[in-house]
């Protein structure tokens, strides 16, 4: 049974190209927080592709009513997927089940 009206989508989270920045993308859904990036986060846009080394999106989902910087990190679970369109994909998909789950 669905808990909460509301969803995690991929079209809720920042375009791709945001990620090669090296910035964050934080979020709320219902109780859950989110953290979602690259790592390691560095901005890597104008590096070439050969040069970038390996990186994951790693996803990280708390209960609030705290911030990312403010939560024990024994309080977050952690999640990484592929660096490409579709591990983001996935992190919306793992996110929103998360969120789903906390309501």
């Amino acid at each position: 049974m669905e808990k909460s009206g509301r969803h995690i989508t991929r079209e809720e989270l920042f375009p791709f190209i945001h990620y090669e920045y090296g910035e964050a993308y934080y979020g709320s859904c219902g109780s859950l927080r989110y953290r979602i990036a690259r790592e390691p986060l560095q901005n890597v846009h104008y590096t070439p592709a050969d040069k970038r080394g390996d990186a994951v999106f790693r996803a990280v989902a708390w209960r609030g009513p705290y911030g990312y910087a403010a939560t024990e990190d024994a309080m977050k679970t952690v999640m990484d997927f592929p660096f490409t369109e579709e591990g983001l994909q996935e992190a919306a998909k793992w996110l929103d089940a998360q969120a789903q789950a906390a309501d």
